[in-house]
């Protein structure tokens, strides 16, 4: 049960989830963009104000460097300084300083501004400094003129009005980039939430679903017909789902299967046993067929007892452990081609088994003897549907400490696409009526 809706909760929820993250993350990147856009806009601003102020102060000087100034009024004067906003102007000649004095001068200068050598980052340090930390300081600009025969100017003046200047022009800036990266921020993660969350959020909730119940169709995830990489996640989720699915039921047939075989196997084995009987009476036979017969008989019905003894214990996932023996090869693999050939009735397959007879090898014989027929088996099989002469070959080497068995036909080969299903059980078979054990059991042997 949820606790309550709480501040933590509220933060927690608002940090782990994608949506949540999206919208945050696009917030921050577009107030660092902003911000990297705010600061310089307010170090020009400011530079400018000063601009403005020296260009007053030439405006107001400018009547007094020509040989006319000198009938201006000292009230005239007075008045055309005043509009400068400045305290005092100074004009830097070759050899003189013309000195005008508006008011009284302060009694120290506060910060000096050079526009001569100003730079970007000087303009932004210096636009943050007066935000911060002006409005009643004295300041003093200096800066190039235009007037005929001056160097440059220097400008004493007070500090508030281009505080106040910059202070508004800061304000209305910061509510224009607050208002963008808002608008920019949602609109970012209103695509970004259609294009990439929202498809996330529903493969997410497809594996979920698929997860709780995954033998229900209807949970398998319907693909879109995007081409981007939701796309092929969505595709590519939807075969996983169905190949799944398809397992599943595949192995739900071949658990009722083993349950019916696991019966049949009971009474089968009950049968072969009553036919051990008869062949041990049938053993006794002084005719020469019935001798000749009669071993390998014996032999199969002993075989098919034990292999229905194993179908049952395979089926509650009991298969013995090997008993491994060291014996003869050639004699398992020569009886094992033969029962091959006898069981598919394939009087036109020429076998050939070049092993020595010498040759031991360290494994269950049982075991080893299912294995090579189930192969020869399937070899056998692969080659009675041509009309060329069909050939079996069995080879077998000792390296070491290994033997290696080759077995090698003229069939046809195995396709592509059975190849991927190999070693599954009713999957792996590219033989009309195959039932595609063969290679499995060999390969669980």
């Amino acid at each position: 049960m949820e606790g309550p809706f709480t501040s933590g909760n509220a933060l927690r929820v608002l940090t782990h989830s994608l949506s949540s993250r999206l919208l945050l993350l696009t917030l921050l990147y577009v107030l660092v963009t902003e911000i990297l856009i705010f600061v310089p806009a307010i170090g020009r601003y400011h530079e400018s104000l000063l601009e403005d102020h020296v260009k007053s102060a030439e405006l107001a000087v400018l009547p007094f460097t020509e040989s006319s100034g000198k009938d201006v009024s000292p009230e005239l004067r007075q008045q055309l300084l005043q509009r400068a906003g400045a305290n005092a102007v100074a004009l830097k000649r070759m050899d003189v300083r013309d000195f005008y004095l508006v008011s009284t001068l302060p009694t120290k200068i506060d910060r000096a501004y050079d526009i001569f050598h100003a730079s970007l980052f000087s303009e932004m340090a210096n636009a943050l400094d007066c935000i911060l930390n002006g409005g009643n300081r004295a300041l003093r600009i200096t800066s190039w003129t235009q007037i005929k025969g001056a160097e440059a100017i220097d400008v004493i003046l007070f500090e508030d009005q281009i505080h106040a200047a910059l202070v508004d022009y800061a304000r209305n800036i910061a509510l224009l980039a607050l208002l963008i990266s808002v608008a920019t921020a949602l609109l970012v993660f209103a695509s970004l939430y259609i294009v990439l969350v929202r498809p996330m959020r529903k493969l997410t909730q497809s594996m979920i679903a698929f997860r709780e119940n995954p033998e229900d169709p209807s949970r398998i995830v319907s693909a879109s017909q995007r081409r981007d990489e939701i796309g092929i996640a969505e595709r590519e989720l939807g075969s996983m789902q169905r190949d799944l699915y398809a397992s599943l039921q595949q192995k739900n047939r071949l658990a009722a299967l083993g349950v019916a075989v696991a019966k049949i196997q009971h009474d089968l084995r009950n049968i072969l046993s009553n036919a051990q009987l008869a062949s041990d009476r049938l053993a006794s036979v002084d005719d020469p067929v019935v001798q000749r017969l009669a071993p390998r008989l014996v032999a199969s019905l002993d075989r098919a007892v034990s292999l229905a003894t194993s179908t049952l214990r395979y089926g509650r996932a009991e298969e013995r452990e090997p008993a491994r023996a060291h014996v003869p090869l050639l004699p398992i693999v020569e009886e094992a081609v033969q029962a091959a050939i006898d069981s598919t009735k394939a009087e036109n397959v020429a076998s050939t088994v070049d092993i020595d007879a010498k040759l031991l090898i360290d494994a269950d014989p049982e075991q080893l003897y299912r294995i090579v027929l189930n192969l020869a088996r399937n070899a056998v099989e692969a080659m009675t549907s041509r009309s060329a002469p069909a050939r079996l070959t069995i080879s077998a080497q000792h390296q070491s400490m290994r033997v290696t068995i080759d077995i090698a036909d003229n069939g046809p080969g195995i396709p592509e696409k059975v190849r991927e299903r190999l070693f599954q059980p009713f999957a792996g078979t590219a033989r009309p009526g195959g039932s595609g054990l063969g290679l499995a059991i060999a390969r669980d042997l």
